[in-house]
């Protein structure tokens, strides 16, 4: 009797064993896009778990990006330098409690370059870490640590990017996460849907541990005069979709944060003087069977930017007072196989001359899509200028490529 028993244990535990191996296999032939602005409990279907009452669920993903880089800036005395990490890896819990209109997104980070350590000297390891209250599919509330509606190329998921990194415009002007209150509508007007988000935050990013008097607001709108795209395509970079007919979403906002005592508001290293930031924004994204564009403009205003870092050995610092411009294009070809080009320009003001000159960035890249952003392989080049001067001879110049590869559920 106790042998039977204990045969059935196994056969129990080894058919759990099984279909969790199945289960995680099986992953890979999902597609869902990643909304770091809303809790995913509706349309992903992965390492997921719900009670026998149904009053609570949750789902589990993780993502991680291995890369190899090499970069050299043309100045005849720099070897090269070689970037071989584990850029982001990731751990996301997405569920409800009670109710599915009580959700909520809690997303840690477990690499330096993924905590703001270099800025702060704190592993910063909660990214998100917010609730959501959803009165109905069109309009929803969130209290806690999460992104701001800021510009597209920040609002959307790194895991959903056809390049490696980010542009350089949005490293300067990017407005990040931020922990506060904030408001979602997606109506229509006529056919075309409109998304209009606003925010209320502390204005100094993750690692705010007390608030000052100045908070920082946001605002965003959204119009899509084609329709919605495929599976929230206008959250994610590239064509994977193949969209049948042409879809196009055009945003824009401002953020007006009063009184950081942070370089770039929500990042960068501690400042002595508060200064205020005020940064506009303005993007589009287009796709049509398999081609994607997409451009971004942001600007920044600061009535003084220069400022001096806290700490035991304060040096002179800024606020990147300027505007920018990205631009990217691709095709998606045969066999999941993508080619992108992506040209980035960045134009400091005067003011902070002595620290930052104007910048332009030529990339392309290849890259192959395995089970779409979720498991791909990507090769990047790139070539920066200095000063608009494009020849070698500018010994302040740089070239660089980086390998990189995403996987993640």
């Amino acid at each position: 009797m106790q042998y039977h028993n204990f045969q059935m244990f196994f056969s129990r535990k080894k058919t759990l064993i099984v279909a969790s191996l199945l289960l995680f296999l099986g992953l890979g032939s999902l597609q869902a896009q990643e909304r770091d602005d809303r809790a995913t409990i509706l349309n992903f279907k992965g390492i997921q778990y719900t009670s026998k009452d149904s009053l609570f669920y949750t789902n589990f993903r993780f993502r991680m990006q291995n890369r190899l880089g090499y970069s050299n800036v043309l100045d005849g005395e720099n070897n090269g330098k070689f970037d071989a990490r584990i850029r982001r890896l990731r751990m996301r819990m997405d569920g409800y409690i009670y109710t599915p209109k009580i959700s909520y997104s809690v997303q840690l980070a477990f690499t330096r370059s993924d905590q703001d350590f270099d800025d702060t000297g704190i592993p910063n390891i909660v990214r998100d870490a917010v609730i959501f209250y959803n009165f109905s599919d069109d309009f929803y509330i969130s209290f806690g640590q999460n992104k701001l509606p800021g510009n597209r190329q920040r609002v959307n998921s790194s895991g959903s990017l056809q390049f490696a990194d980010r542009s350089l415009v949005n490293s300067n002007f990017t407005i990040d996460r931020d922990f506060g209150l904030s408001f979602n509508l997606s109506k229509k007007l006529g056919a075309m849907p409109i998304n209009a988000k606003a925010a209320i935050s502390t204005g100094e990013g993750r690692p705010a541990n007390s608030t000052d008097d100045g908070l920082a607001y946001t605002g965003r709108v959204e119009f899509l005069p084609f329709g919605d795209f495929t599976n929230d395509g206008d959250y994610s970079e590239g064509d994977i979709e193949r969209e049948k007919r042409p879809k196009l979403s055009l945003g824009g906002g401002y953020s007006y944060n009063d009184r950081t005592i942070r370089e770039g508001g929500q990042t960068g290293r501690y400042v002595q003087d508060p200064f205020t930031l005020k940064t506009a924004f303005a993007d589009a994204i287009f796709k049509y069977q398999g081609f994607a564009y997409q451009a971004e403009y942001m600007r920044r205003d600061v009535d003084n930017p220069l400022n001096t870092t806290t700490g035991d050995k304060p040096e002179d610092t800024y606020a990147y007072k300027g505007w920018g411009l990205n631009q990217q294009t691709s095709y998606l070809l045969n066999h999941g196989y993508e080619i992108a080009g992506r040209y980035t320009y960045l134009k400091p003001h005067q003011q902070i001359s002595n620290f930052e000159v104007q910048t332009e960035v030529l990339e392309i890249g290849l890259t192959k899509y395995m089970k779409a952003h979720r498991l791909k392989f990507q090769l990047n080049a790139n070539y920066m200028v200095k000063d608009g001067h494009y020849g070698s001879s500018n010994n302040k110049n740089s070239w660089g490529g980086m390998f990189q590869v995403e996987l993640g559920i």
